[in-house]
């Protein structure tokens, strides 16, 4: 899993990056058979999107991020909001075998991957997180929403041309939000013995330019610009995207759920 979220691209995330409506929490939950006794893994987990809502639920999670300024976030957005019964802790999917020495077999009720799964070895990931797994528990894939500049719409088309000229390079890869790569999770956790069941949850997010510019940043990572460019950045793209100013965003939360229900043999 690389790192690529540091700095300020990690304030970024965490004050633009969109959060999980409370369908979403109630489906894993109910996939699963969470319970106030369960533990939860949420891997990549970033700035804590999915892992505080998702501890409300649980007896504890366990928040794994490779970038520590995404845990610091984490770790105070947690503080803000009263909880508790999360441990942040330095890795990623390569660290699963570790926490199964740890925890020891059938300890965890789920093991999440939010927005973080095209950054990882999935096919590995499945095989290693099965022995953690209690029965009933699994495995959920859960992407929220399409990039901006990937939608049907004029100003995500505006927006694309002008991330395109900005970078220098063609914007296509969809972060695992495309079809082929949510058929190929389905496949790869059905032949790592999982039972598969998907869902979705959509919903429509309305942002105002400064919050898209923001949203944006949050996306590019070590791309993001200096910060004596961003003043030109937020300028150029408010001209490029004239004379639109308030933007509805279309999300669609998209889950893939492995339910384990049988042995699998880890890799």
């Amino acid at each position: 899993m690389r790192r690529d979220f540091g700095g300020e691209a990690a304030s970024y995330y965490h004050r633009f990056r969109h959060g999980y409506p409370a369908a979403v929490t109630e489906a894993l939950v109910a996939a699963f058979g969470l319970t106030g006794q369960d533990v939860m893994v949420d891997l990549g987990c970033g700035t804590g999107q999915l892992t505080l809502p998702m501890a409300r639920y649980l007896r504890a999670v366990i928040g794994v991020d490779v970038e520590p300024d995404m845990l610091e976030h984490g770790q105070q957005a947690a503080r803000d909001a009263d909880v508790h019964n999360v441990t942040w802790m330095l890795g990623g999917d390569t660290e699963i075998p570790a926490l199964h020495r740890l925890l020891g077999d059938s300890s965890v009720g789920a093991v999440t991957i939010a927005q973080a799964l095209h950054w990882m070895n999935h096919r590995e990931l499945f095989r290693n997180a099965a022995p953690l797994l209690r029965p009933s528990g699994g495995i959920a894939v859960v992407t929220n929403g399409t990039p901006l500049w990937l939608l049907e719409t004029d100003w995500s088309r505006s927006l694309r041309d002008f991330l395109e000229h900005w970078l220098g390079t063609k914007l296509t890869s969809a972060c695992g939000t495309d079809e082929h790569s949510q058929r190929r999770y389905q496949d790869d956790l059905a032949a790592a013995g999982f039972d598969v069941s998907t869902t979705a949850v959509d919903y429509v997010a309305s942002l105002d330019t400064d919050q898209l510019v923001g949203s944006v940043y949050s996306a590019m990572g070590s791309q993001i610009p200096v910060a004596s460019q961003r003043p030109v950045f937020a300028e150029q793209l408010r001209a490029a995207l004239a004379p639109h100013d308030h933007f509805s965003e279309p999300v669609r939360v998209a889950i893939v759920m492995g339910t384990f229900t049988r042995r699998v043999a880890s890799a």
